[in-house]
Parts: C-alpha cells; sequence; structure tokens
C-alpha cells in the first residue's frame, strides 16, 4: 500500500452558477452603508457622480477585458463603496455573477471554481480589502491567476489600511504594487456639489446639499441610520434615558421651527422637565453624563447634539429630526414647548414666524375641543404683535372651555368698553376659580355700579351719591388691566 501526501484541495466555495446576478445583488450586505429610509424610499438615494468617475470607470472596463484589481481607496465615509459599486452597475452587464466573500475567507480555491464557469461573465467584489489580504486571501499568485482567467476584482481600502500594507515591506503588499488607486476624497469639489444638488427631490440628497456644504456629504448619509438607531434604544432606562431626552428636546424644538438655533445646555435641561414619562426615567442618569453622551462624536463624523457657536449651547444633528418629523407615527411636541421655541430664537424674527406658522400647521387640527392648543396659539401671535390673531385664537379657546383664554378675553373686552360680553366671560373664568378673572370681574362690576349710581343720582335718587362715593374709594384703579 501506497499513500501519497498532497497539498489540500480547498473547498466550500459555491460554484459560479450560484452565484448572485450584479443586478440582483445587495449593495447594503455587500459593504455599502445604508442610508436613512423613511416610508417607502429606495434604501439608498440616487448615485451623486463624482470628478474622478470617468477614471475609475474606465479601470473597471480595462479589467473587465483583461482581469486585474482596481482599487478605491479614501477616508473613512468618503463613499468609497458605493462609488465602486456604482462603477461595477454601469461597466459591468447585470448578468454578471458576483462573487462577494466576507473577510478572511479562504479563496485558495477560487481558481479551481472559475475554471469551471461556462459562459458566465464574473466579478469578484472586496469591500475593505485589508480583510482579505494574507496566505489564504488574495495574494499576488492568485492576483496572477484571476488576470491569467481575465476575471476583475473591485475592491476599497481606507487610505490608512493602503498605506499601511502597501509600504510595509511585507508580502502582502505585492498584491498592491502596479495598482493605481482611485482616490476618493470626502470634502466634496464645487461641481459635485452641483451635481448633487441636481438630482432631483430625494429628501436624504436635499438635507445633505443644505447642511453639510461641501464637506462630509457621503458621511452625512451613512451617518443618519446610525443616529437615529442608536438614540432610539437610549431611552431604556439601563441606557442612557437622560442623554435621550435631552436630545429629543433639541429635536422638538427643531420640529418648533428653531432649525439650526443653538440652545443653552440650561434650557434643555429644564425643558426635560415638560416629558413626565421621560423625565421620570431620566432621574437615572446624571446631565454631565447625558450630555457628553449625546455630544459624544460618532463614526468621526458628528454627535447627536451638534456644539453652537456660543459656549455650551446646542442644536439636534439635523437628520435626527428630520427623521422625527418623517416617521409614519411622529411623536407629538409638549405644548409648553411651542412658547419656549419662540423664546428661544430671540429677536429673529424670521425665526419666529417659522415658529408661529410651523404651530398653525401642526397644532390647528388639534385646536377643536382642546382649549389648551387655543391658548397656546393665542400666546404666540400675541408675542409676535398679532392682536387680531391672537384674539381670535384666546376666544376659541374661551369658548371651548379654556379659563385662563376666558380671563384674557374679558380683560380684552372690558377695555374696548363691551362690558356686558367682557362680564360673560370673566364669570365663566372667575366660577371656574381664576383668582385674576375675579379681581378684575369685581373691579368692572363696581366701576359699572359707579356709573349706575351716579345716573341714579341724577333722577334725585337719595343715597346713590353717597353710595357711588364710597365706591369710588374701594375702586382707585382702572377696574381691568389689559394685557400687553
Amino acid at each position: 500500500m501506497h499513500t501519497y501526501f498532497g497539498p489540500p484541495q480547498h473547498t466550500g466555495l459555491f460554484p459560479v452558477a450560484e452565484w448572485p446576478r450584479l443586478d440582483g445583488a445587495n449593495p447594503i450586505a455587500c459593504g455599502v452603508r445604508r442610508a436613512r429610509q423613511i416610508g417607502d424610499e429606495p434604501p439608498l438615494p440616487p448615485y451623486v457622480a463624482r470628478d474622478d468617475d470617468a477614471i475609475l470607470e474606465e479601470q473597471v472596463r480595462t479589467v473587465a477585458r483583461s482581469g486585474g484589481l482596481v482599487l478605491v481607496t479614501g477616508e473613512p465615509l468618503s463613499g468609497k463603496s458605493r462609488t465602486a459599486w456604482a462603477a461595477m452597475l454601469a461597466n459591468l452587464p447585470g448578468t454578471t455573477r458576483l462573487f462577494a466573500p466576507a473577510a478572511s475567507t479562504d479563496l485558495r480555491g477560487l481558481p479551481a471554481v472559475l475554471r469551471g464557469r461556462g459562459e458566465h461573465r464574473c466579478v469578484i467584489w472586496l469591500d475593505e480589502l485589508e480583510g482579505h489580504l494574507g496566505e489564504h486571501g488574495l495574494t499576488s499568485a492568485l492576483l496572477a491567476e484571476l488576470v491569467r482567467l481575465r476575471v476583475p476584482v473591485v475592491a476599497t481600502m481606507s487610505d490608512e489600511a493602503y498605506d499601511a500594507h502597501r509600504f510595509s515591506g511585507q508580502a502582502r503588499a505585492r498584491v498592491l504594487i502596479g495598482v493605481d488607486p482611485v482616490e476618493l476624497s470626502a470634502d466634496w469639489t464645487e461641481a459635485e456639489m452641483d451635481r448633487l444638488e441636481g438630482t432631483g427631490k430625494d429628501n436624504r440628497l436635499g438635507d445633505a446639499s443644505l447642511w453639510c456644504e461641501g464637506t462630509g456629504i457621503a458621511a452625512h448619509l451613512a451617518v443618519a441610520p446610525e443616529l437615529w438607531d442608536e438614540w432610539w434604544r437610549a431611552r431604556r432606562i439601563s441606557a442612557h434615558p437622560h442623554g435621550h431626552l435631552l436630545v429629543r428636546v433639541a429635536m422638538d424644538l427643531a420640529q418648533c421651527g428653531t432649525d439650526d438655533t443653538p440652545i443653552p445646555a440650561t434650557v434643555l435641561r429644564e425643558l426635560c422637565a415638560l416629558y413626565d414619562e421621560e423625565a421620570a426615567r431620566a432621574v437615572a442618569e446624571s446631565f454631565e453624563d447625558a450630555l457628553a453622551w449625546a455630544a459624544d462624536v460618532r463614526l468621526g463624523v458628528t454627535g447627536m447634539l451638534v456644539p453652537g457657536p456660543e459656549p455650551d449651547t446646542w442644536r439636534a444633528f439635523s437628520t435626527l429630526y428630520r427623521d422625527a418629523v418623517s416617521r409614519a407615527e411622529p411623536r407629538p411636541v409638549p405644548l409648553g414647548l411651542w412658547i419656549r421655541a419662540l423664546e428661544a430664537v430671540g429677536g429673529d424674527q424670521h425665526r419666529q414666524t417659522c415658529v408661529v406658522e410651523t404651530a398653525q400647521v401642526e397644532l390647528y387640527p388639534q385646536a377643536d375641543g382642546h382649549p389648551e392648543v387655543g391658548l397656546v396659539l393665542g400666546r404666540l401671535y400675541e408675542a409676535t404683535g398679532q392682536r387680531e390673531y391672537a384674539e381670535d385664537w384666546f376666544r376659541h379657546s374661551a369658548d371651548a372651555g379654556g379659563v385662563e383664554a376666558a380671563r384674557i378675553v374679558g380683560r380684552a373686552l372690558a377695555g374696548r368698553g363691551e362690558t356686558v360680553l367682557a362680564v360673560s366671560y370673566l364669570e365663566r373664568a372667575a366660577e371656574a376659580g381664576d383668582i385674576e378673572a375675579r379681581g378684575s370681574l369685581a373691579l368692572l362690576l363696581a366701576d359699572r355700579a359707579v356709573h349706575w349710581l351716579d345716573r341714579l343720582g341724577e333722577s334725585g335718587y337719595e343715597g346713590a351719591r353717597e353710595a357711588a362715593g364710597m365706591l369710588r374709594e374701594v375702586v382707585k384703579t382702572p377696574p381691568y388691566t389689559v394685557e400687553e
């Protein structure tokens, strides 16, 4: 009996016929970072052409004919995977069979599998190439064999990883020798920004264009879903309930129309009290720890709270509150927050208008049967000098049973001399226990009593003038005060 030993056969790779077609492959499963997705939006926004796409696409067409490696390098979250994927889709037939192995997959059996591919065209996708280098991965010998078989390899690699491997002097550096990588920058050029603005109505690209100003476009798109998922899970009492609430307050203020207005941390902390349920959970975490967690920079891009120009001022990262608005069932903003939002924008008339108009849109459908809603709208219009609208909403609130609004309307009517109607509103508020309404009503009625006692005295009724004089001593101030 003779026993012969030889190199092991490397198996475990599926035959080419079982590889997915390129036009049916899932780019997110292959390493392209997902963007935030609301409703029926596609998983990825439309691709925006980069300046070096022409060079990259020519390289893809070349290796499609002769085999070889195409490599895209760049900073983290610069869009390497999306750009390389778009180049494949644009320059390889959709029927091309795609092999996208996980990192550290043993690739030594790949040539044998490819030799049995028949008429199938193939492409090897190696996202984050550094995870595929080594004696069992992509070696210079394996790459040479793929060239002989005329099979293209499309790969991505961070700048840091490329430099570490390319100039290390180790054997794996040989794979990269002779490869001219396409370098992608996270900073978009003016031409790229112009193309971004012309891509249509995708809200995600629109937000990126609005908030990034040429830097971090791809990072902005990639970090958004990560921030939302982490923020949402942080609400648990064992996670970061106070940090979750701080971010929600900033998000809700932005939804009220403050947009990018930075808010002092002390105000964010104070406004947490408007959220009863969340505030009860928030006591499990200190304010300092909550703020540090919310402001911590994720993926080298941004925190959930972004610092403002003034010390210790913050705003919510733009995609968070836009995602909150776009959710199928957005969570309502506490009514008390609308007034505080108006205070937050200070004397900025444009921002004030945004807050009031946003409140009108959001609160108007809720006003019927909810007197507190009309009261808030009245306060907002009053604060911005729109007295006519303010009184309309105060009266709407009062007619729906609002006690405070009834007092406000009663005082305003009294100030215009509409005594009978004023008394009806003030009595309603006074009977409900409003102390200020009771005082205003008493003074108003006393004033009217003086008026009619004077008239009675003119008619010759004895004692009327004396009674009127006594009331005048009591009522030395105007019988009502019109609120400024």
